[in-house]
């Protein structure tokens, strides 16, 4: 174990931090594909955001553009085919030692209801786990959420809620989420949470996921540099780190 944070956080006689994610392996929670969503509109940021992960130490990242009936109607086809151009990209830029996958970030309405209903193809990552990334409203609990996770389940999904810590409705209802995660959905927090980048109340709610050893993946949600940027600068640094690292991540299974 002491060998294990040496490598993350260096000897501890370095006047500066050296904490590296090379632990985790895997991102699998950004927004890096060009052009699809409130993320990377470039293919130029998209390179840059690589190199920024790269340098983070992953090795490998499951990029998840937003998938949302009134704003993001991406497909499939769609996304597979600005994974393809990036990877071409990236080849040409030099930036070759990270392995780059896609999958989604469903928003749960209506749209995606119907989609499941007809059994439309859903992107999902962890191969034969056919794990699939979801998200709701930050303010409003969506009535259909335990139906739509019982239906994804059935259909031989397995659910992963995206960054729970964000949820202002789940505020003060902590067994909620705990009920949540016995129900069989996985929860995935967001590094930047750990520092409060998005506001105090979620950076409670990560350290008490964190305390309860609740969370099963950890992702950047990185959409621009700024969120790489606040990682390598804060997060790296932050006392929560080495506590969410010790959990049983599936990070590195993927």
């Amino acid at each position: 174990m002491a060998s294990f944070f040496q490598k993350l956080f260096g000897s501890g006689n370095d006047a500066a931090p050296t904490a590296t994610l090379e632990a985790l392996g895997t991102d699998m929670h950004s927004h890096v594909l060009p052009g699809l969503d409130d993320g990377a509109e470039t293919v130029e940021q998209s390179v840059e955001l690589l190199r920024a992960l790269q340098k983070l130490g992953y090795r490998k990242l499951i990029m998840t553009p937003h998938v949302m009936g009134d704003f993001y109607r991406n497909t499939p086809e769609g996304i597979c085919g600005a994974l393809e151009s990036l990877r071409s990209a990236a080849i040409q830029a030099g930036v070759t030692e990270v392995a780059l996958e896609c999958a989604a970030e469903y928003y749960l309405d209506e749209w995606f209801s119907q989609r499941l209903e007809r059994q439309d193809p859903l992107l999902t990552f962890g191969g034969a786990q056919r794990y699939i990334l979801v998200e709701t409203s930050y303010i409003n609990e969506p009535l259909n959420f335990a139906e739509t996770m019982f239906n994804l389940q059935a259909a031989g999904y397995r659910p992963v809620l995206a960054h729970p810590e964000r949820y202002t409705y789940l505020y003060g209802r902590f067994a909620d989420l705990e009920k949540i995660r016995q129900d069989g959905i996985l929860l995935q927090l967001n590094l930047n949470s750990l520092t409060g980048y998005y506001s105090s109340g979620a950076k409670k709610v990560a350290e008490k996921l964190i305390d309860a050893g609740l969370v099963d993946l950890v992702g950047t949600d990185a959409h621009h540099i700024k969120h790489t940027d606040s990682i390598q600068t804060k997060v790296l640094t932050s006392a929560y780190l080495q506590k969410l690292l010790a959990l049983p991540l599936l990070n590195a299974t993927l």
